[in-house]
């Protein structure tokens, strides 16, 4: 039969004292699965639940129908985690709808962190009221509610527990490490991010989940939710992008291929390729900037808007009269390519 499902994880996780989801680690999640690796899992746990949670002897028994159906990887997996006591999860998404629990949530960032699915090429809506806001700690995923007994019992046994970041979103390194990348600081990457191959961020760089780069790119600055970078495209130190989510509304912005946004600058609209933004200028949809000929002289005057997505343009300040101005860009940008060999 034909089943025509969206996406597959093979997760352990860990809960909360009530049973509850804080987080589902999918060492090799499946997109678009096959039919076949789909009826391996009905077969092994039946149909109906999105999120199924085996115990042991389900465990063996999904290995046994991965291994008849070819995959023996999923097989050697699932033997792995029958001897495992930590909470389990198959997670099964027959179609793209908006994530409904914390498995299905953690499943679609992987997706992306994986880059199995790009930004913008899943349905995320909702995903904030799914997501628990938990404490990282050097042990691990932590409710809220009980930080403070993990705390209190780790001073009695002479021990620090140490609490590196409470949010909804873990970094991303402590779930995939994609190839060919370079991070500086992981925790500045969240999960949900797409790094394409060759992507270096650095110290300041920072990514956040939807949002990522096609590679190769050198990211000092700030990737918003929702913005994608084109290959060969490079944020300056300080550089900022304005998300969907805050500032920026219903407007993807995303920046071309091959073009600079300079250190401390910042864009509120889509860049096509091979465009620069002079250092420290930051652009908004509503801008004024004046239009510059090719003979030099001012031509009139657009918002930023009107100017979103097209390639070629050089955005800069006058450094006489403060105006805004865009002209042609001449040149694209070069990254060096011996920075970008990860």
């Amino acid at each position: 039969m034909s089943n025509n499902y969206f996406s597959i994880g093979f997760g352990i996780g860990t809960k909360n004292k009530k049973g509850e989801w804080l987080e589902v680690f999918y060492p090799s999640p499946v997109a678009y699965p096959t039919d076949a690796l789909v009826n391996a899992c009905i077969t092994a746990l039946g149909k109906g639940k999105a999120a199924f949670e085996p115990d042991n002897m389900q465990c063996l028994a999904l290995a046994s129908e991965l291994d008849k159906a070819g995959y023996g990887e999923h097989a050697n997996l699932w033997r792995q985690l029958a001897q495992s006591t930590q909470p389990k999860v198959v997670c099964l998404l027959e179609t793209d709808s908006q994530p409904a629990n914390v498995p299905e949530a953690y499943l679609k960032l992987q997706l992306l962190s994986h880059r199995l699915i790009r930004p913008h090429g899943q349905n995320l809506a909702g995903i904030f009221g799914v997501l628990p806001n938990v404490a990282w700690t050097s042990e691990g995923a932590i409710d809220i509610n009980e930080l403070a007994a993990r705390q209190l019992q780790a001073r009695i046994e002479g021990r620090v527990l140490d609490v590196l970041a409470v949010d909804k979103f873990p970094k991303m390194l402590n779930y995939v490490a994609p190839s060919g990348v370079r991070v500086a600081d992981g925790s500045r990457i969240r999960l949900g991010a797409y790094l394409g191959e060759g992507t270096t961020v650095m110290h300041e760089g920072f990514v956040n989940f939807n949002a990522g780069t096609e590679g190769p790119n050198m990211i000092e600055g700030r990737i918003s939710a929702g913005v994608f970078v084109g290959k060969g495209s490079d944020l300056g130190g300080g550089s900022s992008t304005m998300g969907t989510l805050s500032g920026g509304g219903n407007i993807v912005i995303s920046v071309g291929e091959e073009s600079l946004i300079g250190a401390n600058a910042g864009i509120g609209i889509p860049l096509g390729d091979r465009c620069k933004v002079e250092s420290g200028l930051y652009i908004t949809a509503g801008s004024v900037i004046t239009v510059i000929d090719n003979e030099g002289k001012a031509n009139g005057k657009v918002k930023a808007r009107e100017l979103a997505g097209k390639s070629d343009l050089l955005f800069r300040r006058n450094s006489t009269t403060g105006a805004l101005e865009v002209l042609t860009n001449k040149s694209a940008v070069e990254l060096n390519a011996a920075l970008h060999r990860n």
